[in-house]
């Protein structure tokens, strides 16, 4: 299994950026694809997460702002991020859980700078 992330970049503050994870491979049944990020010096922290029945988590730092969606089909999840802050510049990870464990991106980097 392999999940490809995308759409990272930089932005200024205020803008946008949507980020892509498409899983591939021997899948399975997946049970939660979610969105991780880690600025340096930091800790790795979740983002938003969502499971297979369609509940969603978001990190309260970007309630409002940020939004995920999935496309089963697809085997893709997105993260949609407005009004960006220079605190949101890190390298963004995608994770899937299936009932063999979790799988990690190899992240995409967001940088907010003006």
């Amino acid at each position: 299994v392999q999940l490809q992330a995308s759409g990272g970049g930089l932005v200024q503050p205020g803008g946008s950026l949507r980020l892509s994870c498409a899983a591939s491979g021997r899948t399975f049944s997946i049970r939660y694809m979610g969105w991780y990020r880690q600025a340096p010096g930091k800790q790795r922290e979740l983002v938003a997460g969502i499971v297979s029945g369609g509940t969603v988590t978001v990190a309260d730092s970007v309630k409002g702002r940020f939004a995920i969606s999935r496309d089963n089909a697809k085997k893709t999840v997105y993260l949609q991020m407005n009004s960006l802050k220079s605190e949101d510049t890190a390298i963004y990870y995608c994770k899937m859980n299936n009932a063999y464990g979790d799988v990690w991106g190899q992240g995409t980097q967001v940088t907010v700078s003006s």
